[in-house]
């Protein structure tokens, strides 16, 4: 009879931890949770974590890190819809957009070299117009990082590089406020990586997390 009870007691926290968290059947009639696997607080953050650290793994080589950013950001989107968020589905996503994405790092990559060489100089004092050349250069840097973001959370391996690159304009564009979210997000990466490298980590998980809150804001009013 204990046994029973004890086993009832057990199912019925069970049930009431998936009712709250929204992760299985609801107790009560009420509308589905629309983010069922944000629901769980401390889950969540052990997954921005954990993508935070895959994605410094794969990007690693700094030419990957776009491949490393969309794969840890499709793999987050399907963590907070409850869907299938095996570690095996980011390996495949990388897999899938590493070449064609290598190409987008290395471009970008060179971007970014170019950008902080015009600052570097325009600080030296040998440019005229220095003042003017380092600020072009920095917006230039923070533009680099809101695309680099918006392109990464738009890929998918169906999609491909090309045509998330081509859309990303639009969303940029159709999207002030969140697209400054962004800026955010990527100027804490930098700010943090800075005060401390490792802190590097987080900082993209929690980025990778903004890509995906970010959208949907404006479909949740």
């Amino acid at each position: 009879m204990g046994t029973s009870r004890g086993s009832d007691r057990r199912a019925h926290r069970a049930a009431a931890r998936a009712d709250r968290t929204g992760s299985g059947p609801t107790l009560e009639e009420r509308p589905a949770v629309r983010f069922p696997g944000a629901g769980a607080k401390f889950a969540l953050l052990g997954e921005v974590l954990l993508v935070g650290l895959l994605i410094t793994l794969v990007g690693v080589v700094v030419v990957t890190l776009p491949v490393a950013l969309a794969a840890g950001i499709r793999h987050l989107r399907r963590f907070v819809a409850a869907e299938d968020s095996r570690l095996a589905l980011f390996w495949a996503d990388v897999r899938a957009g590493l070449a064609p994405g290598a190409v987008v790092g290395l471009a970008a990559t060179a971007i970014a070299l170019v950008l902080l060489l015009d600052i570097d100089l325009a600080r030296s004092g040998f440019l005229p117009g220095g003042a003017v050349v380092e600020v072009v250069g920095w917006a230039g840097l923070a533009a680099l990082g809101v695309a680099l973001l918006t392109a990464a959370g738009l890929w998918t391996p169906a999609r491909g590089w090309r045509a998330a690159i081509k859309a990303t304009p639009a969303a940029v564009a159709g999207d002030i406020r969140g697209s400054l979210f962004l800026l955010a997000a990527a100027g804490l990466v930098v700010l943090l990586t800075w005060v401390l490298a490792p802190l590097f980590i987080a900082a993209v998980g929690c980025a990778a997390l903004a890509v995906v809150a970010v959208p949907e804001r404006r479909a949740s009013r």
